[in-house]
């Protein structure tokens, strides 16, 4: 097993399915590039709840960073070279919506008597003849 981050793009929508023992969980495919226009499939399984609903929001071809538990393995075709494919158990993601979102409440989050943010100058202070 491999602590992993990989970034890549949702391959097709994910889905939900329901495990033997009745408990859901949400499965998706990322198209991770590796080199050179080349890229990799990995099978993304996720059983927390929150971070299931956040890959089910996504559309494919969206963007998104996961990180979780890797294993490599080899797969061959029935006619082809082996190929590796990769499985990652998923902890978390992020994705463009959740950086919006981040963003969002942290400019919404009083600031505490402790730090204070610097107020920035109006651009009709810049000088125009910086280099």
């Amino acid at each position: 097993m491999i602590d992993a981050l990989i970034t890549g793009r949702l391959h097709g929508q994910a889905e939900r399915k329901v495990g033997n023992s009745g408990k859901p969980f949400v499965v998706a495919k990322v198209r991770t590039p590796i080199n050179e226009g080349e890229a990799i499939f990995v099978s993304i399984i996720a059983f927390a709840e929150g971070l299931g609903e956040s890959l089910l929001a996504l559309d494919a071809g969206d963007s998104v960073s996961l990180s979780g538990a890797l294993t490599p393995k080899v797969w061959q075709p029935a006619n082809g070279e082996p190929r590796v494919v990769l499985d990652l158990v998923a902890h978390a993601a992020i994705t463009a919506y959740h950086v919006t979102r981040k963003r969002a409440a942290a400019q919404t989050r009083p600031v505490s008597n402790s730090v204070r943010a610097a107020p920035m100058a109006p651009l009709s202070d810049v000088p125009k003849d910086l280099p």
